[in-house]
């Protein structure tokens, strides 16, 4: 929905993969029930923008004419428009152990960019008429960064980057749509924090050599190849892998900027925290260690920050005589300060939405919390669209809505 001119005009939804949407026909219901529902709660008298998640398989689904079709007169219908696509996870996001397999294919993969290259195709189609919305695609952060070792993958991550920057640019000529593809830092991946997406994008895509690759892949001169590369890539920037890894929105947001890297779209996410872990907290919190998601861990300790793949692996190195500090990289209800006896990184979320009212940092503002299916059971008391609404009136509200 949109938000006022405090906002500069900025649209605030929630991401649909908190709904199964591996096939068409869930992506379908999804829109014909749930997305009604929350509307109708939150904006009966205007336009609901979607946050949309699309699997590899829906993708290829929504070829067939008549499918394209059906999603057209779904949102038209339903007083609906799509202004942004989480196109992180490729295939299984629900029912099914997730874990470190949501990265793949990644961005190493011809799979990946052609994924990708059929959303923005997708997006481009989707769009409002007017023109007037840029269109944004999160993305895998680059890979997962035990699977991504020596140059060769970062050589082959940075190419399949910048083609698809190439067929973006492609797009906008033939549609006059603009798309940003903003890939989102995540713990344990290629592109983990702030710091090292700033580097990645100085060394690897805003650089000499990648600007002469964009003249080649789209014939433009290089003031407008390198214009072309700040157009059309960016960073999705996730509240809550931000504070698990112990960031400043602010100075997340500053950094970025400094670099002249796009913040096309942020996710308004929270997390676990752990002031000081306790072996009565190991305890507590051994029943967030689903078999579905990975839930990395960021532990803060005199040594300084140490990263865990998962939490099992945070419980095997578990000292508590160290006194650490969790963050761990479960989504969490964004209007809860605790849970289960145990804070949330919600204050990382207030300080942001404080700052985008005082001074927007972007037009597109996504709730994600994926994970109500595999909290513990005495937290989905709620039925989900019950659970959306809360979130996104709580949101709304900090941003000067209603």
């Amino acid at each position: 929905m949109r938000l006022g001119p405090d906002n500069s005009g900025a649209h605030l939804t929630y991401c649909t993969n908190i709904h199964p949407g591996e096939t068409w026909e869930e992506v379908a219901h999804a829109l014909k029930v749930h997305l009604p529902a929350v509307k109708a709660q939150l904006c009966p008298d205007q336009d609901f923008g979607v946050g949309l998640r699309l699997s590899a398989a829906t993708v290829r689904d929504l070829a067939a004419p008549e499918a394209f079709a059906e999603l057209q007169e779904i949102l038209a219908g339903g007083g609906m428009y799509v202004f942004t696509i989480n196109g992180f996870p490729y295939g299984t996001f629900h029912g099914a152990r997730v874990k470190e397999e949501v990265y793949q294919p990644d961005w190493r993969s011809h799979d990946r960019l052609a994924y990708s290259n059929q959303l923005a195709d997708l997006l481009a189609r989707l769009l409002p008429e007017d023109g007037a919305i840029e269109g944004s695609i999160s993305t895998v952060p680059g890979g997962f960064k035990p699977d991504v070792q020596g140059p060769e993958s970062i050589r082959a991550m940075t190419d399949n980057v910048l083609r698809h920057a190439a067929y973006l640019v492609h797009l906008r000529r033939v549609s006059g749509r603009t798309i940003v593809l903003a890939l989102e830092p995540e713990p344990c991946c290629v592109l983990e924090t702030t710091e090292e997406a700033v580097n990645a994008f100085k060394r690897h895509l805003f650089n000499g050599a990648a600007v002469s690759q964009m003249v080649k892949y789209t014939g433009a001169s290089r003031a407008e190849a390198e214009a072309d590369l700040h157009r059309h890539v960016g960073i999705c920037l996730d509240l809550c892998h931000a504070a698990v890894e112990f960031e400043d929105p602010d100075e997340a947001v500053a950094a970025l900027q400094a670099a002249g890297i796009a913040i096309p779209k942020v996710q308004i996410s929270a997390g676990l925290r752990l002031p000081r872990v306790s072996k009565a907290d190991i305890a507590r919190i051994r029943p967030f260690d689903d078999a579905v998601y990975l839930h990395q861990v960021v532990a803060r300790t005199a040594r300084g920050l140490e990263r865990h793949l998962d939490l099992g692996n945070a419980f095997a190195t578990f000292k508590e005589a160290e006194n650490p500090e969790w963050r761990v990289h479960f989504h969490v209800p964004i209007f809860l300060a605790e849970l289960d006896g145990f804070a949330t990184t919600r204050d990382t979320v207030e300080q942001f939405l404080a700052r985008q009212v005082q001074d927007p940092v972007t037009r597109h503002l996504e709730v994600e919390t994926y994970t109500w299916d595999v909290l513990p059971e005495e937290h989905r008391k709620n039925d989900v669209v019950t659970n959306i609404v809360n979130e996104m009136q709580w949101a709304r509200a900090r941003l000067g809505g209603a």
